[in-house]
């Protein structure tokens, strides 16, 4: 399915993960510390990197500020035992797509780097991994998988809580029917979030139309069923 870099400096952690990753279909290379994951990327043509922050050598974040610099739309997802909410910040701000702390689960790993991987290869949501990218254009729409931000090109989307979790709740199943009951089912889980009436889902929804004006990217109502965001091709 795709070509894999997993840096991991923990052995068991690092032939675990790439056993069940090669059984999910991908493609592996590993590297044991940063020297050895940014010649692997020097050399290899990959479509996602799962790399460890805590690495010898040369350190996680120094690995993906370099690896932007050449790869800047390659799909990045960070494992690290540091939870903090300001290293989730600084990660995400190198460059990560997505976060994962220590210990976890190795199902939620394979979900979330699928859905990494499949967002990276919609049209909308940015070039080709291996292809140093151009200045976003205004229709790529990029969502924070952890903090309530997004953007359209370069521009921020000024969105509430409730509309960030909408939103990447839709992006993380694009193409797919995302039941009304799936939306405040996550609404519902949000911390600080008291429940919302069904009715004003659709308030919601049209204020998310609205703001993702000048995209290529539409929320369809799909009647008795709830929503699918699609990609119109055309804004």
């Amino acid at each position: 399915m795709a070509h894999l870099l997993i840096v991991e400096d923990d052995e068991l952690l690092r032939d675990g993960l790439g056993a069940q990753l090669m059984q999910a279909g991908h493609r592996i290379d590993t590297a044991a510390d940063g020297e050895q994951a940014l010649a692997r990327l020097e050399s290899g043509a990959y479509e996602g990197v799962v790399l460890d922050l805590g690495l010898p050598k040369i350190d996680g974040l120094t690995v993906l500020r370099r690896l932007r610099q050449r790869l800047p739309a390659l799909p990045v997802l960070i494992l690290t035992a540091r939870d903090g909410i300001e290293d989730r910040v600084e990660g995400l701000n190198a460059g990560a797509d997505d976060y994962l702390t220590k210990p976890f689960n190795r199902d939620e790993l394979l979900a979330r780097l699928q859905s990494m991987l499949r967002r990276a290869s919609l049209p909308a949501f940015g070039p080709s991994p291996q292809v140093p990218a151009p200045p976003p254009s205004p229709g790529t729409l990029r969502v924070d998988p952890v903090l309530p931000r997004a953007w359209l090109g370069s521009e921020p989307i000024d969105l509430t809580q409730r509309e960030w979790s909408l939103l990447d709740l839709l992006v993380r199943h694009t193409g797919q029917v995302v039941s009304r009951e799936d939306v405040l089912s996550v609404w519902q889980s949000d911390p600080g979030e008291a429940g919302v009436n069904s009715n004003a889902l659709e308030v919601y929804v049209h204020r998310l139309r609205r703001k993702l004006a000048g995209s290529t990217l539409n929320i369809r109502n799909i009647r008795g069923l709830g929503y699918l965001l699609e990609n119109t091709g055309a804004p």
